[in-house]
């Protein structure tokens, strides 16, 4: 029997699944870039690499120009840190407490049976059509809680295409372009505005000491922005990445039901009432100006709210997912409880293992100031091109995009980059927020295929469950699509916004 003939752009993509899968495992990938990173290290350190650029000494809080220099691991120095630091290393590396803490939750939500319930219940009432972009947005608005789309979006991502028969990374691939590709657009005001507001502000005041960028200047352009990354990614996922999966064999096949039981139906009823009852308990701290949960000032976003938002979600799981286990008998006991937390966690066994290694990796590049060196010339090389205007930003938003792969942190980024860039623009007449737009859409679009972000591991893990072939050059080859264009078309967008000149926030202008 033919086979029906692929278009181009599905043979590259699967040429580049096939080449990728190719690779070692993930963890001599890592092994292989630490031991790179070591020897690279020491060449520069012999060759007294170093880069001077104006950025703010954390000694004295103010501007001034500092001289960063390569680090060598191979000194006695760089030896004994390797050394002591291993386990600290991997114990604070950012991914690992979000993800198991979590992961208790969606765990008990998921093996009680909850989570399967909700979505055969959602299948047989919600409009196929409208999945795809639902998932997306969903993505795009988990921003607001940092961490959160990774560790329970994405994987839920995969569970709801599934109970729509549809292939289940094809799920994944849509919650992780709407958490990573989209990671600075949002409705709302995310965690990640007044922290960047915070660093413009300081390279701001360079050269004007008064000059404040506050947390809702650039929120107009990414609110638009939420509906340009909804589009697309749902686009993407439906005209390209779907049929380039094809049928998906069903390992782990759901059953296939189009009710849920009585038993199921009393269960999901209460599980949900107990969701509500959550929410408005965790409001009851929240949303009074003298509540326990709000930070200094009355203020929400920098608040133990925002900072103990990975519980919260863990709660909203578990306290649903142990109510549906009492009604359905799947839960009887507290030992129950304790086994499906158990449960869950040893699923995640090769993440933990994954993250180990990654988390090495990580910590030694940041030591040896090679991220930083990386970003400190790619910023100088744009500014010896003497552009100005919107090729300027652009420009700007290209080196961003190929800075993000080495360095994956927006803040440590922006904290090198600002104070280069935001007085240069300032100058060339360009305003601030302006700057900061730019910075925020190379930043979000290069994120889903970046292996130096803290939870490319945890998606990796994630395909693994539908298919053990499923590696690192699957999911890159997943979400090279949404890179691209995202990037192309926010590229355009801006740009459009900008020679309109559109504020992009309230009370802010384009020029300086």
């Amino acid at each position: 029997m033919n086979q029906p003939k692929q278009s181009k752009s599905i043979r590259f993509l699967n040429f580049i699944e096939e080449k990728g899968n190719k690779l070692p495992d993930p963890i001599t990938i890592f092994i292989a870039f630490t031991l790179l990173v070591i020897g690279v290290s020491h060449l520069l350190y012999v060759m007294g690499t170093s880069v001077s650029f104006e950025g703010v000494n954390h000694e004295t809080g103010k501007i001034e120009t500092l001289t960063v220099k390569a680090v060598s691991l191979l000194v006695p120095d760089g030896i004994a840190y390797m050394f002591s630091n291993v386990v600290s290393n991997f114990t604070s590396f950012v991914a690992l407490g979000p993800v198991l803490v979590a992961m208790l939750g969606v765990g008990v939500a998921e093996k009680s049976g909850y989570i399967s319930a909700l979505m055969t219940n959602t299948v047989t009432k919600a409009p196929r059509r409208f999945v795809t972009p639902i998932v997306v947005l969903m993505g795009v608005l988990s921003n607001v809680a940092a961490s959160v789309g990774y560790v329970v979006l994405v994987p839920l991502g995969a569970i709801i295409f599934l109970g729509f028969n549809r292939h289940p990374l094809a799920g994944l691939s849509a919650a992780f372009a709407g958490v990573a590709g989209g990671y600075s657009a949002n409705l709302l005001l995310g965690t990640n505005d007044p922290l960047l507001s915070g660093i413009t502000t300081e390279a701001a005041n360079i050269l004007n000491a008064n000059y404040v960028v506050n947390p809702t200047d650039n929120w107009f352009f990414m609110f638009v922005s939420t509906f340009l990354i909804v589009i697309i990614g749902t686009l993407v996922t439906d005209k390209l990445i779907e049929p380039k999966l094809g049928p998906y064999k069903q390992v782990d096949q759901v059953d296939e039901v189009n009710k849920i039981s009585a038993r199921e139906k009393k269960g999901l009823f209460w599980a949900n009432i107990s969701i509500l009852l959550t929410v408005v308990l965790i409001a009851l701290l929240v949303i009074p100006e003298n509540g326990v949960l709000r930070g200094a000032g009355g203020s929400v976003i920098q608040s133990p709210f925002m900072s103990s938002i990975i519980f919260i979600m863990m709660l909203v799981f578990l306290v649903p997912g142990i109510v549906f286990g009492f009604f359905t008998k799947t839960i009887k006991n507290d030992k129950d409880i304790a086994r499906l937390m158990a449960s869950s966690l040893e699923t995640m066994s090769g993440f933990i293992v994954l993250i180990f290694f990654a988390a090495q990796f990580v910590a030694l590049f940041n030591y040896t100031n090679l991220g930083t060196i990386i970003a400190v010339n790619g910023a100088k090389f744009l500014q010896a091109i003497h552009l100005d205007g919107a090729p300027l930003l652009v420009a700007l938003i290209f080196i961003t995009a190929m800075i993000n792969l080495f360095i994956a942190a927006d803040s440590a980024k922006w904290a090198i980059m600002a104070p280069v860039f935001v007085p240069m623009f300032m100058q060339m007449g360009i305003s601030p927020e302006v700057t900061q737009v730019a910075y925020r859409v190379g930043d979000s679009s290069t994120n889903i295929i970046s292996p130096l972000m803290p939870f490319f591991p945890l998606v990796v893990a994630f395909a693994q469950r539908y298919g053990k072939e499923n590696g690192v050059g699957t999911v890159i080859s997943l979400m090279l699509p949404y890179s691209i264009i995202i990037l192309i078309s926010w590229v355009i967008f801006f740009i459009i916004w900008y020679v309109l000149g559109i504020p992009v926030g309230p009370g802010t202008t384009l020029n300086y």
